[in-house]
């Protein structure tokens, strides 16, 4: 059986929630597996042991609806990713699979050593998946060269070509059991708090808004809107009995918000190619998208709130055949390659 190295981006939760179906299905198929997780704190702590904390290059989310590019900047410290990269024993594995994870991605690289991206944005980058109307070159060319790889498995909401695959739908949401209690849970983590609860008060007094803010320490309650700081159980159970969701345009949430039969409403993040990736993908379901929380989208956040309409999806959960597949190919080209 082979030693695998399976390594996570942290930066947010998407990539961590999708580790809690794989490592298992990865833990049973090995001998050896050894998980490496980089970039900073997140919100979710993965209940298995980790054996690599890196730093890698992790994102800063701003408070105004995108990322913090200076904080960004000032956190990422040249000298110790390299390092890192130098020091990670890549060629000791008999597979690397690397989920946008960048230390272990150019470690890869820098021996020539194959890594295989178990990920989302694979599928993002691949040619047959939805663009947004306006290409950002620079923004693609970050996507691409973050964590390069030399075989692609990707998630996205639709399976736009062979080998990629409808979203991993973790057993804790696929074990819930919908219901309508008339909120709306938001989660828009580019916002702090105060610019939040003024704009969902604007949007409607009436409406009962369930807010998780990464920014918050605390819970409190202005009015109409109840803020929570981001807990993992609390946010399901929240998403579980609301009437919709109001999320960025990432690509966990909005999967987990179809997969329950929630009317959705999202809004990509500033300056960040992937989400209008995803927002373009999701509007050609049928999904609306708003590009801000101004004035000017009142309306069409107006007639998402008085509508029944969803969309419906069927992700039928088929991670373990993914895992099945990868192995197989990979380790048998791994086999070819050293036979001759």
């Amino acid at each position: 059986m082979p030693r695998i190295l399976y390594a996570i981006q942290g930066t947010g939760n998407g990539h961590l929630t999708r580790a809690l179906d794989v490592v298992p299905l990865l833990q049973a198929r090995c001998s050896q597996l050894d998980i490496l997780v980089s970039g900073p704190p997140a919100d979710l702590t993965l209940p298995f042991d980790v054996r690599y904390r890196a730093q890698g290059m992790g994102f800063a989310f701003g408070k105004k609806g995108g990322i913090d590019f200076v904080k960004t900047f000032w956190q990422f410290n040249s000298a110790k990713f390299l390092r890192e990269v130098r020091h990670l024993a890549v060629e000791s594995y008999d597979l690397v699979v690397s989920d946008f994870e960048p230390v272990s991605s150019w470690a890869c690289k820098l021996r020539e050593v194959p890594c295989v991206a178990l990920s989302h944005q694979s599928a993002v980058l691949h040619a047959n998946a939805p663009r947004p109307d306006e290409e950002d070159p620079a923004g693609r060319a970050v996507l691409k060269h973050y964590a390069p790889s030399t075989a692609q498995y990707g998630f996205h909401f639709q399976a736009y070509a062979p080998g990629i695959f409808t979203p991993v739908i973790r057993q804790q949401v696929r074990e819930l059991s919908p219901t309508n209690e008339g909120h709306y849970t938001v989660y828009l983590p580019a916002f702090e708090e105060a610019i939040l609860v003024e704009r969902l008060q604007h949007l409607s007094r009436s409406v009962q808004w369930e807010v998780f803010s990464k920014h918050s320490k605390d819970a409190a309650t202005y009015g109409n809107v109840r803020v929570w700081p981001v807990n993992g159980p609390a946010f399901l159970a929240s998403m579980a009995r609301a009437a919709g969701v109001l999320c960025g345009a990432g690509f966990e949430t909005p999967a987990e918000a179809l997969h329950l039969g929630k009317k959705l409403l999202v809004m990509p993040m500033k300056q960040q190619y992937e989400q209008q990736c995803n927002a373009a993908a999701l509007a050609k379901m049928g999904v609306p998208v708003i590009k801000n929380l101004k004035d000017k989208n009142l309306d069409k956040v107006d007639q998402w709130l008085n509508q029944d309409d969803t969309v419906r999806v069927d992700y039928q959960d088929q991670t373990a055949a993914i895992i099945d597949q990868l192995l197989r190919e990979q380790l048998q080209r791994k086999r070819v390659e050293n036979a001759l």
